[in-house]
């Protein structure tokens, strides 16, 4: 432990030669103007005192990492083979303590050159720092090898004050900067405010963007569009667009993850914007979207509501209706209709469809143009299948109440002229009866068909008159609902429709 006090506190000091006061004169003998033995006798009680004071001092409170051993590292290049001057050794050493001298982090570091080889000692507050320093005195010209002998303080002080100084003028810099912060601060808040107001004018974004769903984007991107504004503007009075850009590149990295994790939902917003522009179908119209058939009740932002023929609804994400074959049986207010019918085998075809299609014409609610069409679909195992196909318009006429009547009509009309229209046949052929077969007496019995009344025919009037009750329905839960509804009959459609003005 004295040894290693000794060592921190005596370090050989390196006197210039030209503030020499002791010269020997080469017979080993000291010049000088104290008496000869006085040196030593004056450093003796000074090393007493030294050991007396050092012997007091705790172990633990001498804080420090001490390096007595250095390390030596050469320096690259080759090494002269001749002796460097004590001038050159000076002017290096020189120069290397006006360069520590310089940063505050290496002013406890003391140098001392011999022959080329530079030993730093002293202490400093990291191992980085020392070896910052060894870098720096092995850049310097004419240095062969550098001996690092440098201490590491760790102590609490020592370590603590960097950090408390830089607190402190953070602090200050902070306290300096209060003004330009509370204006960039006010310049985003007005700025917000701004937005707000400009995003809630539904009527200016109706006014630009007839579409309900467009606008309300409009009212959703405004105040965003204005803070980023305020944002760019209040980082340029702080001097801060460095931090700006690392934002939004955050923001973008951001960005894509979760555009990543809500492509569904992004996706089916998107749809929704394409069907509200162009609009593929409009309230009540009676639609077939990949099966699912129904009456439209609304399209949200979200999804398509139908409701089916027994009054369901049913919804469909709008995603899969952007890309779904849609059948639209309203569209057209002409609709054709078609039925089989099978007449016998022995019987005429051509002559079946001639009177079918004269009954055809004759039902009112058949229209002239396009007229009725017929045709033999097959020929089936005991029967020849006939196709009847006919035009109603549905303003008027009911798709299936007159699909009905019409088949019932041609079927009796069928009938009346002597057609017939057979049941499957299945004809049995046993052409050897097994050997020893016997059958039991009484076992075949002959039964007669019993007599049965005629049934009635129908003798009133043909109902086909449209059923509106679905579409009352649907109008009905359009008026209690009220939830916003981005169909409009004012809006384009994919038929080329421009919308019906005023409305």
């Amino acid at each position: 432990m004295v040894r290693r006090a000794l060592r921190g506190r005596l370090r050989p000091v390196r006197r210039p030669s030209h503030g020499r006061l002791h010269q020997s004169d080469g017979s080993g003998q000291s010049r000088g103007p104290h008496p000869r033995g006085a040196g030593p006798v004056r450093t003796l009680p000074l090393l007493i005192l030294l050991l007396a004071l050092t012997g007091f001092v705790p172990a633990g409170a001498q804080e420090v990492e001490e390096n007595d051993k250095g390390e030596v590292v050469f320096t690259d290049g080759q090494i002269e083979t001749t002796q460097p001057t004590e001038a050159e050794d000076e002017n290096i050493e020189a120069r290397l303590t006006n360069i520590f001298a310089a940063l505050p982090a290496f002013d406890g570091i003391e140098v001392e050159v011999t022959g080329g080889v530079v030993r730093l000692s002293g202490m400093v507050t990291s191992r980085t720092a020392a070896s910052e320093a060894e870098a720096v005195a092995s850049r310097i010209s004419g240095v062969v090898a550098v001996d690092n002998a440098i201490s590491t303080d760790l102590s609490v002080n020592r370590q603590l004050g960097p950090a408390t100084e830089r607190a402190q003028q953070l602090a200050r810099d902070s306290i300096a900067l209060l003004p330009l912060l509370a204006v960039a601060i006010t310049i985003v808040i007005v700025f917000w405010l701004l937005g707000l107001f400009l995003g809630r004018q539904r009527w200016l974004w109706r006014r630009i963007a007839p579409n309900t769903l467009v606008a309300g984007l409009f009212g959703m991107i405004i105040p965003l569009v204005f803070i980023m504004l305020g944002l760019v503007i209040a980082l340029n009075i702080l001097d801060a667009v460095a931090v700006l850009s690392a934002v939004l590149g955050a923001a973008g990295v951001l960005g894509l993850a979760v555009g990543f994790a809500v492509r569904d939902s992004i996706e089916n917003f998107i749809a929704s914007v394409m069907l509200s522009l162009r609009q593929p179908f409009r309230p009540k119209d009676l639609v077939d979207i990949d099966g699912q058939e129904g009456h439209v009740v609304r399209l949200t932002s979200r999804a398509t509501i139908l409701m089916s023929r027994d009054g369901n609804h049913v919804r469909i994400p709008n995603a899969q209706v952007f890309k779904a074959i849609i059948v639209n049986y309203t569209r057209n207010p002409e609709r054709r209709f078609s039925f089989e019918l099978g007449v016998d085998a022995n019987d005429d075809p051509q002559a079946a469809i001639e009177t079918g299609l004269a009954q055809l014409e004759t039902l009112e609610f058949i229209l002239k143009d396009p007229e009725p069409t017929a045709w033999i679909e097959k020929v089936g195992d005991s029967n020849i299948v006939l196709s009847f196909a006919a035009w109603i318009d549905q303003a008027h006429t009911d798709f299936a109440k007159a699909k009905s009547a019409s088949i019932r009509i041609v079927k009796n009309e069928l009938e009346a002229k002597g057609f017939t229209l057979p049941e499957p046949i299945y004809r049995l052929r046993i052409d050897q009866m097994p050997e020893g077969v016997v059958l039991p007496k009484g076992s075949a019995t002959v039964t007669t068909a019993s007599s049965r009344p005629e049934p009635a025919t129908a003798t009133g009037p043909v109902d086909v008159a449209p059923d509106r009750s679905i579409e009352e329905k649907v109008a009905e839960d359009r008026a209690e609902t009220g939830e916003a509804d981005l169909l409009s009959d004012a809006a384009p459609t994919e038929f080329g429709d421009e919308g019906k003005a005023g409305l």
